[in-house]
């Protein structure tokens, strides 16, 4: 069999790829264990060897798990392919930590699985040697990925390194979720009690929510109602969304494109009235909860589950999580509100892209042919549902038309407990694609309602372009690294004050002037030169 070493233009050793050890016998030893291992491999078909190979491999485990060994998915893996993965299972909250220790040490095992690679780590140990390159290997021995790689390029250059190298393997469900995570939901029951429409505008929600302050739609006789509450600066949670009335949308990277141009949002015009209004017509009238600035989840949710109903509007992307089953026919979603000027827009999530980083053979790997076509059997749409979300007559049965249908839970589980109990999960190998739900596997419930919200409410004001997921460059990375952070928190310190205590327009100019101190511009640039080599490689 001819090596893959060396048509990626890796060194190795003959002895690396020997089956009887180092010591004597020359090259004749080293040839006969080549082809002992080129006989035992079947390029196509299964198994994947006639005699049992070996893997060493590393990955995260969640604490539900059972060792990834006990794991049916993978027992019925083993079968098929006659590969043993000998498993380094280690537990998710620690996983970082000893992976930055093994990369860092050289004491490697065959593959890295459902590692959740950075682009900093692939970058840097695949240009050291570490980490070999894929791309031959995914040409020769991985139909399935390849076929994906050739029907949608957007994959191929997402998990592409700048080097031009495939350093690490995706892992993707595209089901959208993530395009808009700020629903924005209101008390229908109490605009109706109060006689009032559910707004359309920015000032009709103003109007909305004095009402809710003021003439006590709950009855009680108390002034217990909390017009708005969120959680500033966090995912599916703030008030990003509504920026966009204002004609530009913010999110919480603070980073939109436009016709191909990078925007940061934080020191635009549209940003500094955005702020003015929610200090003054909201803030100072007292209808955002003071505690969105300083409350944890728990707290957030507990809120609408009060004993007697509080809560007239806020930000969370299934209601029914926020205010119980019970409550939760009293509200309704809000599509993007018209602001002053007349702008009904809302951002499209960043990212959202395949992550790259699902699976790493290393330069230890005597068998990196038969790895690869042991990870690509997880590419094949079935088996990558399979993976992500449960394997077939424990968590899924086909129906009529071929298609995985759910199961009945065990009872006193929940769908996320269980799943992670028997799968890898979201960070597994396998791409899930748009084209699969609904052929291959449906969406859960609850995601699929998600979904029929963003079509209804949101998609038509969706800005059209978001910052996708780039590889950077090394060099980039650190640079990032060193300026953003800081930058970020700094930006959100200040978005806080400004809408509690006011003072953007005495306060702007200093403010701008320090985000271009701490390199906002050079960040800026970065970005830009990573989107636009981005879309270049998606042209070739």
């Amino acid at each position: 069999m001819k090596s893959v070493w060396k048509s990626t233009g890796i060194l190795m050793v003959a002895a690396v790829f020997a089956l009887g050890g180092c010591s004597g016998g020359g090259n004749a030893v080293n040839q006969e264990g080549q082809a002992d291992d080129a006989a035992n491999f079947n390029k196509t078909g299964l198994p994947i060897v006639k005699n049992a190979v070996t893997l060493k491999m590393v990955s995260p485990k969640s604490s539900l798990a059972p060792v990834y060994s006990e794991m049916e998915i993978f027992k019925r893996l083993q079968k098929s392919t006659n590969v043993d993965i000998d498993w380094e299972n280690i537990p998710d909250t620690d996983f970082a930590e000893k992976k930055n220790l093994l990369l860092a040490s050289g004491n490697l095992p065959d593959a890295f699985y459902g590692a959740g690679l950075s682009d900093y780590e692939l970058a840097n140990y695949g240009e050291d040697g570490t980490l070999i390159p894929l791309e031959d290997l995914i040409d020769q021995y991985a139909p399935n990925l390849k076929a994906l790689l050739e029907k949608r390029p957007d994959i191929r250059s997402a998990i592409t390194a700048p080097d031009g190298h495939i350093y690490g393997l995706p892992s993707w469900e595209e089901n959208d979720l993530g395009t808009n995570p700020f629903f924005h939901s209101i008390n229908k029951a109490w605009l109706d009690k109060l006689g009032l429409s559910v707004p359309q505008t920015l000032d009709e929600y103003t109007d909305a929510l004095l009402a809710f302050k003021t003439q006590d739609p709950n009855g009680n006789g108390k002034a217990d109602e909390i017009p708005l509450s969120f959680m500033h600066m966090q995912w599916c949670m703030d008030i990003a969304g509504i920026f966009g009335a204002f004609g530009l949308p913010d999110n919480l990277e603070h980073r939109i494109v436009r016709d191909g141009k990078v925007i940061f949002t934080a020191n635009q015009p549209e940003y500094k009235e955005a702020l003015k209004y929610f200090n003054e017509k909201w803030y100072k009238q007292g209808l955002i909860d003071p505690e969105s600035f300083t409350q944890d989840a728990p707290q957030y949710l507990a809120k609408g589950k009060s004993t007697e109903e509080t809560l007239g509007s806020f930000i969370w992307w299934e209601i029914e999580e926020v205010v119980g089953a019970d409550r939760g026919k009293d509200y309704v979603l809000l599509s993007p509100l018209k602001g002053p000027h007349g702008d009904q827009t809302i951002g499209r999530g960043n990212g959202g892209g395949p992550a790259h980083g699902a699976f790493a053979i290393t330069k230890e790997n005597r068998y990196p042919e038969v790895t690869m076509r042991w990870v690509d059997e997880q590419y094949e749409p079935y088996m990558a549902a399979q993976m992500h979300w449960g394997p077939l007559d424990v968590v899924y049965k086909k129906d009529n038309n071929g298609k995985l249908v759910a199961l009945p839970l065990p009872e006193g589980t929940s769908a996320g407990e269980f799943r992670q109990t028997v799968a890898p999960g979201a960070g597994a190998p396998g791409v899930i694609t748009k084209q699969d739900l609904g052929v291959v596997v449906d969406l859960e419930p609850r995601a699929q309602q998600r979904v029929d919200d963003l079509k209804k409410y949101y998609d038509p004001y969706m800005e059209k372009e978001n910052y996708p997921t780039i590889f950077f460059e090394p060099d980039e990375l650190d640079k990032i690294n060193q300026i953003e952070p800081a930058l970020i928190k700094y930006v959100n310190t200040q978005r806080g004050k400004f809408i509690v205590d006011g003072g953007v327009d005495e306060e702007w100019d200093n403010y701008v002037k320090t985000l271009e101190k701490m390199g906002l511009k050079e960040l800026m640039e970065i970005y830009q030169t990573g989107l636009d080599r981005y879309n270049a490689a998606l042209k070739k």
